[in-house]
């Protein structure tokens, strides 16, 4: 999910996207293409896989599934075909609950919840522009999961059709997924134990 733009066009669509090479990763944002960054670090990996874990334990025998990156979602504007779809995203993490949204490309409309996981490159785009995006197309539950100070942030749509502010947690809270009636995730399964250094103070030395 990196910066760089493709070429000099602004409006790219689902069909010009299908067209790239398959070892390249876009996403289309308005019709901007957003080059996918290279294998996200380590960090990003492990929480993602404890996130994904925990949703499809929890989702195992239910309506709703959970998928990760990458994994298209195509959001149309209105009734337009796949083909001039200009919102291609591809979340590190999401949940959907309307099984007629989903088909062999990927999902066509706005998931019930996404995760997106940030890193330096990221960051501006998922806060901003992906959030006013998923803010405008419905969903429900957007978190933000910020490895390197381990805090998550929550937004919830409201019956305007805006998120809120967010709700800020970090990583010894327990977060209640609001499009679950029972689901509390604990964020010490997510984010990686940290070590703890004990420095000693130097020893004293008498003389002699």
């Amino acid at each position: 999910m990196a910066g760089a733009t493709r070429k000099r066009k602004d409006d790219f669509t689902y069909e010009d996207l299908s067209t790239w090479p398959e070892d390249e990763r876009w996403e289309l944002i308005d019709g901007v293409a957003y080059a996918m960054s290279p294998a996200p670090l380590r960090v990003h990996a492990d929480i993602s896989r404890e996130l994904f874990y925990i949703f499809m334990t929890y989702l195992r025998g239910k309506p709703c599934k959970v998928y990760h990156a990458p994994f298209d979602v195509r959001l149309p504007l209105g009734e337009e075909s796949d083909n001039q779809v200009r919102n291609v995203v591809q979340p590190d993490i999401l949940v959907v609950c309307d099984e007629k949204k989903l088909d062999d490309k990927g999902c066509r409309g706005a998931p019930d919840l996404i995760v997106e996981i940030l890193s330096a490159t990221t960051a501006s785009r998922d806060c901003i522009k992906k959030r006013a995006l998923y803010e405008r197309h419905g969903v429900k539950e957007f978190w933000t999961v910020d490895p390197a100070n381990r805090l998550v942030q929550v937004y919830l749509l409201g019956s305007d059709g805006r998120y809120g502010r967010s709700n800020v947690y970090g990583d010894s809270d327990v977060v209640n997924v609001s499009i679950f009636d029972d689901l509390q995730i604990d964020l010490k399964d997510v984010f990686p134990l940290q070590v703890k250094v004990v420095r000693e103070s130097p020893k004293q030395y008498k003389s002699k």
